[in-house]
């Protein structure tokens, strides 16, 4: 099964379109207001319009209301949530709507307590660890820390580039990357030659 490839941090209709031509099999949207890809609810939605049925569509949160994530599901219509912050099990179930996991893979992290916790359709995301920063940190961590046979979708994010993530996908065998960062000519505004670059090494 070839690798998926999710692009987070969107921020415009134009940059999901061009996204999708360079063969995304799903966007992110980060409705985050501490992030520099935030974008609002009603960015959100527009965003959203011009995601394909072939495309999944998944709005990243961080430590939501119950209110923002019942208008989230209500006006953007995401395929998932991605639940990003310190979430609790409870809070994550309530909504019955289909969601990833963010695992941030800080020291000592128990992975297997972790996961059995949450009932995450969508899989579980494992990005580095930052003290002050839900995503979007730019670094890597230890991939062999990752478990080898896995029951869920594991997605890999964290520090991935064209240049490392033919050798993260071998390493891990994830069932989706994720990158943002590393295919931007600048916060928030993806360039199309490194979305298509990561795309093709991915996959390749």
């Amino acid at each position: 099964m070839t690798v998926r490839v999710k692009i987070c941090g969107i921020t415009s209709s134009e940059q999901a379109q061009m996204a999708q031509h360079q063969g995304a099999d799903a966007l992110g949207l980060v409705i985050y207001e501490k992030s520099p890809r935030y974008v609002n609810l009603e960015q959100a939605a527009k965003i959203r319009a011009s995601i394909t049925s072939d495309c999944l569509a998944i709005v990243l949160l961080v430590n939501p209301s119950e209110l923002l994530v019942k208008q989230v599901i209500e006006q953007v219509k995401p395929d998932f949530i991605q639940f990003h912050g310190d979430e609790t099990p409870e809070f994550c179930h309530q909504f019955n709507f289909p969601f990833i996991r963010a695992v941030r893979m800080r020291e000592g992290l128990d992975i297997n307590t972790e996961v059995a916790a949450y009932s995450a359709e969508g899989g579980f995301l494992f990005d580095a660890w930052s003290d002050d920063l839900y995503g979007g940190t730019g670094h890597s961590f230890d991939w062999s820390r990752l478990p080898t046979t896995t029951d869920y979708q594991l997605i890999l994010a964290g520090g991935l580039t064209a240049e490392n993530v033919n050798q993260a996908v071998a390493m891990t065998k994830p069932y989706m990357v994720d990158v943002s960062g590393g295919v931007e000519s600048s916060p928030g505004i993806k360039d199309p030659q490194k979305v298509k670059a990561f795309i093709n090494e991915a996959k390749k």
